[in-house]
């Protein structure tokens, strides 16, 4: 997006008092216990085993480790993944990409 039009939009969703999360393309992860993890904003899934699922976002993958891990819901943007949830981790996007 050029800057004269990220400008443009910046000036709209502060006229509206919209949330950057609503507007933006980064994910936004809510977590529910250990059990239960809603990614939105999300690319698309890279990796899916029982085990570990990595999750491709606009600013880098997120990685998912666990067990009985699963994919309940999908749709253009969000995903929910349940199972037992040990850990996560991200890899964020470097400038030489």
């Amino acid at each position: 997006m050029r800057p004269k039009r990220m400008k443009k939009n910046s000036r709209i969703n502060d006229i509206l008092e919209l949330p950057s999360e609503v507007t933006s393309n980064k994910p936004k992860i809510t977590i529910v216990g250990f059990e239960e993890m809603l990614i939105e904003n999300y690319k698309s899934i890279l990796e899916y085993e029982e085990f570990y699922i990595k999750i491709n976002t606009y600013i880098g993958a997120i990685n998912i480790n666990g067990f009985n891990l699963r994919l309940k819901e999908m749709t253009g943007d969000d995903i929910m993944v349940l199972g037992k949830i040990d850990s996560l981790d991200f890899e964020g996007i470097t400038d030489d990409e």
